[in-house]
């Protein structure tokens, strides 16, 4: 028996891509445009019929894009795949695209408007490929590119000037794929500017060569931060560091134990915009004491025991709040719901009532409290995603850290 569209796209998840991407196009053309399918289905069809539209179909499907009631999803995968039809773009450039905040369709049309040749939209694009968001970064970065395969590397750039930190990140990036140095762009005076250009060079010897000329400090320490990710050789990146006088952002009550126990959780690991003194100290300072998790949990459960506080078993963070990880265990006690948290990043406990009873019984036993004026010290210049920001957070959120 033949399948069906329905047979190779039975429910969500279960799709036959292969089985589609051979059956008849007009049938698949139709069952995209058939808004009483469901949009999984429709959008599955969508992605089958790459290169092979069925030209009958395209006034409907365009249609479908269009219709602002329609879903995204399936409105974004139609134009990807009708970004060769010129007959779209005055409807893509047209002011309404302001105004549609379907989820996904802003990129969706600015990547449109570049796979269609439309210089006027580089800007935008360049705006969206300095996105954080890595999905808003790739869907700038293909309109860019298809840009520069239409008319050369060097009109992006011309278009875009050299004011905005997103531009210059455009031009860099089209001067690494025009096959040019751009070990310069370490010193540009934006951050995360200079944290993508590190990512683009690939050649340990002229970073070496760039090292001993270098404008700023912060852009030897880039070149330092790049050389090591290529070489990994960490006994060269501490002797550049010290021949730099070691430095590192000073941070006002944080001490070295605070220090250590975040550098070494999140300094490497930090937001484009950190400073890079913190990743440079995260790969040259020894990491904390090694120590074992569970056997600081049997401690805390010990001394809470010994106090008469009556302490339930511990849980992850994760399990806590039923979703995520992070950086932290609860152990809950007594017959009022209390909840002390105990820190994975060291002998770190903290309780938001700040019982004076739990943080006796933990101290004794060898823990460190974090109270309210150590929990609300920030860690300027080090920014670490949470929920949705990447600013920098304070010792308290970073030692009790918890993301879903």
């Amino acid at each position: 028996m033949a399948k069906t569209i329905k047979m190779l796209s039975p429910e969500p998840g279960r799709t036959d891509t292969a089985g589609l991407r051979v059956f008849d196009a007009d049938a698949l053309a139709r069952c995209t445009a058939d808004t009483a399918q469901p949009w999984w289905r429709r959008r599955a069809c969508a992605e089958a019929l790459a290169g092979r539209v069925p030209e009958r179909r395209v006034p409907e499907l365009i249609a479908c894009v269009q219709d602002t009631g329609d879903v995204s999803e399936v409105r974004i995968a139609l134009l990807t795949l009708l970004a060769d039809r010129p007959e779209l773009l005055p409807w893509l450039r047209h002011e309404d695209r302001d105004q549609d905040s379907a989820y996904g369709m802003a990129g969706a049309v600015l990547g449109a408007r570049g796979a269609l040749g439309d210089l006027t939209a580089a800007g935008a694009l360049a705006t969206l490929a300095f996105s954080p968001w890595r999905h808003h970064r790739e869907a700038g970065e293909a309109g860019l590119d298809a840009l520069a395969a239409r008319y050369g590397f060097e009109a992006v750039p011309a278009e875009l000037g050299e004011a905005r930190p997103e531009d210059r990140s455009t031009a860099i990036r089209m001067r690494e794929r025009a096959g040019e140095d751009v070990t310069d762009a370490l010193a540009d005076p934006d951050r995360a500017v200079a944290y993508r250009a590190q990512a683009l060079l690939t050649d340990p010897g002229r970073l070496r060569g760039y090292l001993a000329g270098a404008p700023t400090e912060e852009a030897k320490l880039w070149a330092a931060y790049a050389l090591h990710r290529l070489t990994d050789d960490t006994a060269e990146t501490r002797r550049l560091y010290e021949e730099l006088g070691r430095p590192r952002v000073e941070v006002a009550g944080l001490d070295e134990e605070l220090r250590t126990a975040i550098v070494h959780e999140y300094g490497q690991w930090a937001e484009e915009r950190s400073d890079p003194r913190w990743r440079i100290e995260a790969v040259c300072t020894q990491p904390p004491p090694a120590s074992d998790p569970a056997e600081r949990l049997q401690r805390a459960m010990a001394a809470l025991t010994a106090a008469g506080l009556a302490p339930k078993p511990p849980v992850s963070c994760g399990e806590d709040n039923h979703q995520g990880d992070g950086t932290y265990h609860v152990i809950g006690y007594g017959e009022s719901d209390g909840r002390v948290s105990i820190s994975t990043l060291g002998r770190f406990a903290t309780d938001d009532d700040d019982d004076p009873d739990v943080r006796r019984a933990l101290e004794s036993a060898g823990f460190r409290w974090i109270d309210q004026a150590v929990g609300s010290i920030q860690v300027t210049d080090l920014g670490v995603y949470y929920f949705g920001s990447r600013d920098p957070l304070n010792v308290g959120t970073l030692l009790f850290y918890w993301q879903d």
